[in-house]
């Protein structure tokens, strides 16, 4: 009895080490990165330090620095600067009028997710090759969020992932509520100026990262499995924003 009371234990452990690993099996994006455009061959180079261009970021990362002395700016700043999809989508349910999440609207959150997984891949290159030194790195300051600097230090800046999230995230969310697009836009450009605020992007690595995220967008639209899903989170909407009047 003590046997098999030994190996049901076993089972039931193994069993739960397999649904473990179930929950979390890693999201397949809609392209690989090799059906993505490569943001090196598209997009200029990061500005050199001695032209017209970068005067530019550095009085734009100055003005950065002024707005953390707006408090409620700052506590938008930080809060966009938390690396989590759950936190990223989070900041646009009130622009796009309805709570997301994978429980509420499962639908709609698939849709981000994987779209999010997919555009995500197209940064990584970029970074390697420019390596181009952050602000707070090359002032020798602090960031806002200073809970990033070890983890951002050394990596590169150009582009930004954060930006490029927050633009392909309000992309997505206009083209599934056009009536909210002005707010989602909105909210979506101020989300990629968290970074100058806090110091950890200069601001051509957010300019050129809005583009980044409309180029990976555009590819998206060529996956037959995200327009099937572009469809079912419509449905998902329309059906709960029927319930909400």
């Amino acid at each position: 009895m003590k046997h098999l009371t030994h190996k049901l234990l076993a089972s039931g452990i193994a069993v739960a080490y397999c649904i473990a690993a179930l929950a979390v099996e890693p999201v397949r994006p809609y392209l690989p990165v090799s059906g993505l455009p490569d943001l090196i061959k598209c997009l200029p180079a990061p500005p050199d330090t001695v032209g017209e261009g970068f005067a530019y970021d550095v009085l734009r990362y100055m003005w950065g620095k002024t707005m953390r002395s707006d408090s409620a700016r700052a506590e938008m700043a930080r809060r966009d600067a938390v690396w989590s999809y759950e936190a990223l989508i989070g900041e646009f349910d009130d622009a796009f009028g309805l709570h997301i999440s994978k429980d509420g609207t499962p639908e709609i959150w698939k849709l981000l997710e994987t779209s999010l997984t997919t555009t995500d891949q197209m940064r990584v290159a970029p970074k390697a090759y420019y390596h181009r030194k952050r602000p707070f790195e090359r002032f020798g300051e602090h960031l806002l969020t200073i809970e990033e600097e070890d983890e951002l230090r050394g990596e590169g800046s150009y582009p930004s992932g954060h930006t490029m999230r927050g633009w392909v995230t309000a992309l997505i969310l206009s083209e599934l509520n056009p009536a909210a697009a002005d707010a989602i836009f909105a909210r979506g450009w101020a989300y990629g100026e968290s970074r100058v605020i806090v110091g950890a992007h200069w601001q051509s690595d957010v300019d050129a990262s809005r583009v980044a995220a409309s180029i990976g967008y555009s590819a998206l639209h060529t996956s037959r499995e995200f327009r099937d899903q572009m469809a079912r989170a419509r449905m998902e909407f329309e059906r709960l924003r029927g319930c909400s009047f």
